[in-house]
């Protein structure tokens, strides 16, 4: 699906309305539930804020305005959805003309991840090898195409998986090329004989492109009363043989649950015969996202703050536990030294271009408090005293 262009409508107003009204990370927190997963109770907690705000008799006229704005932006982000929900799921490629060298590119492009890289470039070579061979009469190997990715989270498994369907689209291995990311709720359901029904209707529509599975395992989590997990795993398993000409499949989790996964079901490994092992990122490689995050949002650091990350990154990276967020973790640390940046911000009265784009050390004071991640506030708190 495309994506949804009142998405940065929504967190612009909600970065706004927390500043001034000192929610602390509240209002962006949520905001965010809403974007990124469409959570239902961040949205009816921002609509009733918004609307209290409206209604107050001591609000003024701008407060009313923003917070109007935030409810309307809501609104038209879940209309535009579900129009997009309602549409032929190939319009989304439609507008990717990426040609195969950007689409090279845009893998090589990506920080660290280098074997992963090697890996999928020697996929690429042997699937355009054997279209060759095919081309002149010779016998080619038919190789399955499906994939499984293990890793921890925020390690570039997703944006990988949907490079991967672009790139066989145009090498001639898959009709469309389309992306469908789906999880256990999206196959299994909550009656007997509905889940084959289910799970049917999402091979079809990803038919000639990339079903990505996250969390597979979750598929059978109850090993011995999960009748519905059976089910669904009976199904997938024949479409994975069925539609292995014109269809990827790439499960994707956790190392060690899916090492337990693929144990536990024979048959299905057998279906998969590429696994890729997704790194952690190193500390220089986490500062290298920050910096790329800064840069795609037109924020710059300030002298002595990169080295200051690169400080608190190598120490998240020694003393990481299971589970280590990777990316995701660049990703809060950065919402919240923007916020931060904007709490300090809008108390100016005339403030400049450089100062709304400057991120300082002051801008990493307590951050994690929002998500009580002890860890990386006493590291980064230390090092933004000096300690």
């Amino acid at each position: 699906m495309r994506d949804n262009i009142f998405k940065k409508e929504i967190l612009d107003y909600a970065s706004k309305l927390d500043a001034v009204t000192n929610a602390y990370g509240k209002i962006v927190k949520s905001a965010s539930a809403i974007v990124e997963e469409h959570d239902n109770s961040s949205t009816i907690y921002l609509i009733t804020y918004a609307s209290n705000i409206i209604k107050s008799t001591e609000s003024t006229k701008d407060l009313k305005r923003l917070a109007n704005a935030l409810k309307d932006s809501i609104m038209k982000f879940y209309g535009y959805y579900y129009i997009l929900e309602s549409q032929d799921k190939r319009v989304e490629n439609d507008n990717d003309t990426r040609s195969l060298d950007e689409l090279l590119g845009d893998l090589n492009k990506l920080i660290g991840l280098e074997g992963v890289k090697a890996k999928v470039s020697d996929l690429i070579a042997f699937q355009t090898v054997q279209i060759l061979r095919e081309k002149q009469g010779l016998h080619s190997q038919k190789r399955t195409m499906h994939l499984a990715f293990t890793g921890n989270p925020g390690t570039g498994k997703t944006t990988v998986a949907r490079i991967i369907g672009r790139i066989y689209k145009q090498i001639g291995l898959l009709s469309k090329g389309h992306f469908i990311e789906v999880s256990r709720t999206d196959l299994i359901a909550g009656y007997q004989g509905q889940t084959a029904l289910k799970v049917k209707k999402v091979i079809d529509e990803a038919k000639g492109g990339v079903l990505f599975i996250d969390e597979a395992y979750s598929i059978t989590e109850n090993d011995h009363s999960d009748s519905y997990g059976r089910e669904c795993l009976t199904e997938l398993t024949k479409a994975l043989e069925d539609y292995r000409n014109d269809l990827i499949v790439i499960v994707a989790g956790y190392t060690e649950p899916m090492n337990h996964f693929f144990a536990s079901n024979p048959g299905l490994k057998s279906r998969f015969n590429t696994f890729i092992e997704f790194p952690d990122y190193s500390a220089e490689e986490l500062l290298s996202i920050f910096v790329k995050l800064c840069e795609e949002n037109d924020y710059h650091l300030a002298d002595n703050v990169e080295e200051c990350l690169r400080d608190i990154f190598q120490k998240l990276v020694t003393g990481k536990k299971e589970n280590f967020s990777n990316a995701r973790l660049v990703r809060n640390i950065y919402d919240d030294a923007t916020m931060n940046l904007a709490r300090r911000v809008v108390k100016l009265k005339n403030p400049s271009r450089d100062d709304l784009s400057l991120i300082i050390c002051e801008d990493f004071d307590n951050i994690g408090s929002e998500r009580n991640d002890e860890n990386t506030i006493n590291l980064i708190n230390n090092q933004a005293k000096g300690n």
